[in-house]
C-alpha cells in the first residue's frame, strides 16, 4: 500500500513539529520574524475590524460634496448640509 504525500498522518505532523523545534533551537529570531510576518499577512482577513471598516468606507462618499446653487429642480442634492441624504449610518451608532 502506498499513501499519498498530501495525507496528514501522525508521522507528517511529528516531522513538522521536529522541524519547528530544530529551527527554534538554531535560529529563534528568524522563526519569530517569519511567524510575525505570517500573522501580519493573515490577520487583516480574519479580523472583525476589517469588516466594519469596509462598511464605513462604503458609506462615506468618495467625492466630497461641493456646494451648489439649488434652483429647486435638484432632488438629489440636499438643501442643507445637515439634511440626511445618502446611506443610513444607524448601524454604526448601535455598535
Amino acid at each position: 500500500m502506498s499513501t499519498s504525500c498530501t495525507e496528514t498522518t501522525e508521522d507528517n505532523m511529528a516531522g513538522v513539529g521536529a522541524f519547528l523545534k530544530n529551527a527554534w533551537n538554531k535560529e529563534p529570531v528568524i522563526l519569530a520574524s517569519c511567524a510575525l510576518g505570517l500573522l501580519g499577512a493573515v490577520l487583516p482577513f480574519v479580523s472583525p475590524l476589517s469588516k466594519y471598516s469596509g462598511m464605513i468606507n462604503e458609506a462615506v462618499p468618495y467625492n466630497y460634496p461641493v456646494p451648489v446653487r439649488d434652483d429647486g429642480n435638484m432632488p438629489d442634492v440636499p438643501a442643507h448640509p445637515t439634511e440626511a441624504k445618502g446611506p443610513n449610518l444607524e448601524w454604526l451608532k448601535k455598535l
